[in-house]
């Protein structure tokens, strides 16, 4: 077992436990400066002491505006350490979004980094930027920190979702939910998930709930070292790897697909025992080319921000299985559900239904749409589980297209279409039709010089689906937008105005 003894009512206990057993144990790794846990503790101890010393009160709502540097750690475990809330945020949003987030949560400080200062002027939320003299005066604060025991239920996180449907909405994660998920990640053992002298590099964005718990919480938990990266270029991950002996890597699909060009790949990677993929679903072909030429499987996992974030994982079942993201972690229980809410028949598919204690208490500021009576939550995701209990997605259940009173999943079809050699990613959505209800149209990116057509594309698909899920209409795109976990965002196709016949 991988798993150590570490019980905590904050989160930010972590930090102080690693720095006592661990206190010269490299932490965070960044491009100029390896910064040890007692280090790391000292620093968590002087934002808090800042927090407090500006007269905010525990349950305080703090953001965080910083991209992957030691600082968003330290203001991060600050925060929770001083009996208050992260909020962190994407430094992609504009002025606009940010201004929306920061309202709705009633932030009364926003902890930046300088960069930001351009968006964050335009709003009346005060901030400190890191770097500044004015963040040297408020980290030599002499405030006492909180002396009583945090409560385990009390919020710790908010995290604004996606919104891929409308507005965002803030998850809200307690102390419990987040601890309780490191927990469930430690007794992965068949691999070892993560070990205490594992150096995991972490170029996925901290603000997203994937690197700030999956990666960083479970380093600081199993007191690990990460390397943090603030953007992905493959050839410079690559050569950190090597440079860090990186031994485990949080990756999303477009880092694996980038790196699979890159020369050299198996050398640079010689040192790696663990390549896991989260975020979005990685192309089977993506899997059979690392097995291929890295000698080495890529282990997927599913799991969403309401669940702080891991709800299967390929390393639960130890089996690598293309297109699978494996079973339930240990105390996570999960049902596959119909329209009804019954269960489903074996191997038909069904809405993801999650219960355990690493699950959300709803979205602020209410707790609606929150786990029921019962402690279950839907997750609007749809799988199917085979013969030995994986999992495998099938769709967002607000995806689903009907044609002519037929089920078709959009990623069935994008699956298909990526069978054919030069279409590089597709992305499908149902669109409005006179006669069928819905109809299927495939946005399809191509290698440049296959010469592919959208009639190739269709006649493709018809040798591969039946015919209610072909594609009626195919456009050849030069890309597809994403998020920032690399995920392709049909939300911003619907805003582009592009999803029509």
């Amino acid at each position: 077992m991988c798993e150590t003894a570490t019980v905590v009512a904050n989160l930010a206990d972590l930090v102080s436990v690693a720095a006592q057993n661990r206190p010269r144990h490299p932490a965070v790794v960044t491009e100029h400066r390896v910064t040890t846990w007692s280090e790391v503790e000292w620093q968590v101890r002087a934002v808090a002491s800042g927090l407090i010393a500006l007269g905010l009160h525990p349950g305080s709502r703090v953001a965080i505006v910083q991209p992957n540097t030691l600082e968003f750690v330290t203001s991060y475990f600050g925060i929770l350490r001083a009996g208050m809330v992260a909020v962190p945020l994407n430094t992609g949003y504009t002025a606009a979004e940010m201004g929306g987030m920061l309202n709705d949560a009633d932030v009364a400080l926003v902890l930046a980094d300088p960069q930001a200062q351009g968006a964050l002027g335009q709003v009346d939320v005060p901030a400190v930027y890191t770097g500044t003299e004015e963040w040297r005066r408020f980290t030599v604060g002499s405030s006492a920190l909180p002396t009583d025991p945090t409560d385990p239920e009390s919020l710790a996180v908010l995290l604004f979702t996606s919104g891929t449907s409308g507005r965002p909405k803030a998850a809200m994660l307690t102390h419990r939910a987040l601890s309780a998920n490191l927990d469930q990640l430690a007794t992965l053992d068949d691999p070892p998930g993560l070990l205490p002298d594992d150096v995991v590099l972490c170029v996925l964005p901290l603000f997203h709930v994937y690197a700030l718990n999956a990666t960083l919480g479970l380093v600081a938990r199993q007191q690990a070292t990460v390397v943090l990266l603030d953007r992905f270029d493959a050839g410079t991950a690559l050569r950190a790897v090597a440079k860090h002996k990186v031994t485990n890597v949080a990756g999303a699909p477009p880092m694996y697909v980038a790196w699979s060009a890159q020369e050299g790949l198996a050398e640079a990677l010689a040192g790696v025992r663990l390549l896991v993929s989260g975020a979005a679903a990685l192309p089977r072909t993506v899997m059979a080319q690392y097995e291929t030429l890295v000698g080495m499987p890529i282990w997927e996992g599913y799991g969403m921000t309401e669940c702080a974030p891991v709800i299967t994982a390929s390393l639960k079942s130890g089996r690598p299985k293309p297109g699978f993201v494996g079973q339930p972690l240990d105390g996570v229980e999960v049902q596959l559900r119909d329209q009804d809410g019954d269960p489903v028949k074996d191997g038909d598919p069904g809405e993801i239904w999650v219960r355990g204690p690493n699950v959300f208490s709803g979205y602020w500021p209410d707790g609606s749409g929150g786990p029921d009576d019962d402690g279950w939550f839907g997750t609007g995701d749809v799988a199917f589980a085979d013969e030995d209990g994986d999992l495998r997605l099938v769709d967002r259940r607000k995806e689903l297209i009907i044609v002519s009173g037929f089920n078709v999943y959009p990623r069935e079809v994008e699956d298909a279409l990526l069978h054919l050699d030069g279409v590089i990613e597709a992305a499908v959505m149902g669109v409005t039709h006179p006669y069928t209800g819905e109809a299927v149209k495939a946005f399809v990116v191509t290698n440049p010089h296959s010469g592919i057509t959208s009639e190739d594309v269709l006649a493709f698909a018809r040798t591969r689906l039946a015919r209610f899920k072909c594609p009626t209409i195919v456009e050849i795109v030069g890309e597809l937008p994403h998020s920032v976990t690399g995920k392709v965002s049909k939300a911003m196709l619907r805003q582009q105005g592009v999803v029509s016949l």
